[in-house]
């Protein structure tokens, strides 16, 4: 992607936050001069500056523990960048997921992503697609397949069966997520109305 960064600002080095691009957790940062970035950009491996080595340095070169970079872009100013990539272990050196100690475990936001999907099922439809049959099937249909899930994970809720209860939580999801793009919806205007309950 074409970037307009600013070397020059900071005598040639830009500060570079990695954000986990599943989660959305900031995992560390690091500076970037114009040859970091660019290998970067040619290895797919995020690579920093070090001031400290006086070199360029790839997240994981010493521990294995790389980081994969998804996207790149470059904030409005054009003076910091934001790196969303998939670490293959703990990113801080002190052994922690992030380098503010905290704990890196969520992936609800590949609820986002699963919605873009969904939505482009519905909006470029393929014979090969699943999703893409239900909304050609229309409201009603998709309507009885969440009820028929809400119904199948009751079913396992009473046993023990945990991966059995997972797979139906998961069918659950999807054609609930299914149902609100059939109906126009967002999701946000869900968590809106969740958020103001609890406030109240």
């Amino acid at each position: 992607m074409t970037m307009n960064i600013d070397f020059t600002k900071m005598n040639g080095l830009i500060p570079a936050i990695v954000q986990d691009a599943l989660s959305g957790k900031v995992l560390m940062q690091g500076y970037m001069n114009e040859e970091a970035l660019a290998k970067t950009q040619d290895t797919g491996m995020v690579t920093f500056f070090s001031r400290s080595k006086e070199r360029l340095w790839t997240k994981g070169e010493t521990s294995g523990n790389f980081l994969e970079a998804v996207s790149i872009a470059g904030d409005c100013d054009g003076d910091s960048i934001l790196i969303k990539a998939n670490p293959k272990g703990p990113v801080c050196h002190t052994g922690a997921d992030t380098c503010w100690n905290e704990v890196n475990s969520s992936k609800t936001v590949f609820i986002d992503q699963l919605r873009a999907i969904i939505k482009d099922r519905k909006n470029n439809p393929s014979d090969q697609s699943y999703t893409a049959s239900l909304f050609a099937k229309g409201i009603n249909k998709i309507a009885q397949k969440v009820g028929e899930e809400a119904v199948e994970i009751v079913i396992e809720a009473k046993d023990d069966n945990k991966e059995l209860f997972l797979g139906e939580a998961a069918d659950l999801l999807f054609h609930y997520l299914v149902l609100l793009e059939a109906k126009g919806y967002e999701l946000d205007e869900v968590m809106e109305v969740l958020i103001q309950r609890h406030q109240k």
